[in-house]
């Protein structure tokens, strides 16, 4: 029976794995860890040179995490199979961050809020506004993205947030968006909005907790900054 024959960079990928394995993955370079997730569906290849390719291509660990499946399948040495490992730990991550924010309230953890919405919505080139529905023990029910592209006035519609948490049998919202420029500073269109989907919330009872502008690692926080408190007392004293 013919000897196995080592493949070119094996014991490299055994030294990574020793590495991480000791000591997870502090002194790596963010191409190692490219470089390690492909090796968990490459079994007879090295991977030194596609991870080095994909960070150039996506720019950073986070670039190339993200990436859809066509965009790494044009990265040489990447393909369908061997991008197992860095589609899985995504996934992984996602669920995570999903499962333990629905042992928590998020009312009382816009930062934990903030860590989950972040790993989907950083980078994106577009804005996003996305719904977390509660019910009525402040516990997550779900969580969609509503609209896609520059907020306005004229891109945000009331009826359809209201219609979806009526749907969801939602007993309160927190509403977050992106700044892709990374300010997370609010425009006057985005306290416009606000106010705008507050009011029309409140007329069929269902409460607005927050909404949370995320930026590059950082986030506003409309409840913490206290404009959701004036805008219910705005609505009440219009409304007494």
């Amino acid at each position: 029976m013919a000897e196995r024959k080592a493949h070119k960079g094996e014991g490299h990928r055994k030294r990574l794995r020793e590495r991480f394995l000791r000591g997870g993955l502090s002194g790596f370079h963010d191409y190692e860890v490219v470089e390690l997730l492909l090796t968990l569906a490459t079994p007879r290849r090295d991977c030194k040179d596609a991870a080095k390719a994909a960070l150039a291509r996506f720019k950073s660990l986070q670039g190339v995490l993200e990436a859809s499946p066509a965009e790494l399948c044009r990265i040489e040495g990447i393909g369908p199979v061997n991008m197992l490992g860095i589609r899985l730990i995504k996934a992984v991550a996602d669920r995570f961050l999903e499962e333990k924010m629905l042992r928590k309230d998020p009312v009382h953890n816009a930062r934990e809020v903030f860590d989950y919405l972040y790993c989907n919505m950083k980078g994106k080139n577009r804005e996003r506004f996305k719904v977390i529905y509660l019910d009525t023990r402040n516990k997550i029910l779900a969580t969609e993205t509503l609209f896609v592209g520059t907020l306005t006035a004229g891109a945000v519609y009331p009826r359809e947030v209201v219609r979806q948490a009526l749907e969801h049998r939602a007993a309160a919202v927190i509403f977050a968006h992106n700044h892709p420029s990374g300010d997370p500073d609010p425009s006057p269109e985005d306290v416009a909005i606000t106010r705008k989907l507050l009011f029309a919330c409140k007329a069929v009872g269902i409460t607005v907790h927050e909404h949370l502008v995320i930026g590059d690692n950082r986030y506003f926080s409309f409840a913490d900054r206290g404009y959701i408190a004036d805008m219910n007392r705005e609505f009440e004293g219009i409304n007494a």
